[in-house]
């Protein structure tokens, strides 16, 4: 049974999400702030964590940052604040997704359902994928370079899973945004390039002069099959 932290000031919300999160066959933990959030995580180990962004003591994206650099769980953003600009800086810090308040009960529930079978997909690969000094284990969901563990947050490594599982050839950015976001996700394109962006500075890979990860111009991205 997969277990979910609940994060939110509001008693409500709190109750609301966890009632249909329980009847849909999910365990829930539940924390009021963004300290308390920690706390529950470090002591439950949650398998996700749905966060509001407005919060007391630390914010969601705080908690988000932390959780993300200490267990790198799947977070989904459950907030009032619809701004685009608030929507990007959750996913830019590696969050899965996000609902909006209000929101419908059956909608969030099928949004976890989502996030959690596209993680255990791609747990379901046992082979490790080597170029060179990069070596990515699904088997052990990490990814080595020159022997030392690269942190990545859930999606940078999701999306570096799928292009190097299909490497040599060139994947559009839309065809990313479906196969690691998921159908259901209502952003754009841009987040793959941030995602990517970021993945090839902790690479250490120079966009003019890719080692692993390069440019398709005006599709999308193609990971090398060998390297120079």
């Amino acid at each position: 049974m997969h277990k979910v932290l609940v994060v939110d000031d509001e008693e409500s919300i709190l109750q609301l999400v966890a009632f249909n999160l329980e009847r849909a066959g999910f365990r829930t933990v539940a924390a009021r702030d963004g300290e308390e959030a920690l706390e529950v995580a470090r002591r439950e180990r949650p398998d996700l964590v749905i966060l509001d962004i407005m919060m007391p003591k630390l914010d969601g994206l705080d908690v988000c940052r932390v959780v993300q650099r200490e267990y790198g769980v799947p977070v989904l953003f459950l907030t009032a604040r619809d701004e685009e600009l608030d929507r990007v800086l959750g996913l830019e810090m590696g969050a899965d997704d996000y609902v909006t308040k209000p929101f419908s009960p059956r909608e969030l529930v099928a949004r976890v359902k989502a996030i959690l079978r596209r993680g255990e997909r791609a747990g379901n690969r046992a082979r490790a994928i080597t170029r060179g000094e990069l070596v990515v284990d699904p088997d052990r969901h990490e990814v080595l370079l020159g022997g030392r563990r690269v942190e990545l947050t859930p999606k940078e490594y999701e999306l570096l899973d799928y292009l190097a599982s299909h490497a040599g050839r060139a994947v559009s950015r839309d065809q990313l945004l479906e196969r690691v976001w998921g159908g259901d996700f209502f952003g754009d394109t841009r987040i793959v390039d941030v995602h990517v962006s970021h993945l090839r500075e902790k690479l250490s890979d120079d966009p003019a002069r890719p080692r692993y990860i390069e440019t398709v111009r005006g599709l999308g991205y193609r990971f090398r099959q060998g390297e120079d």
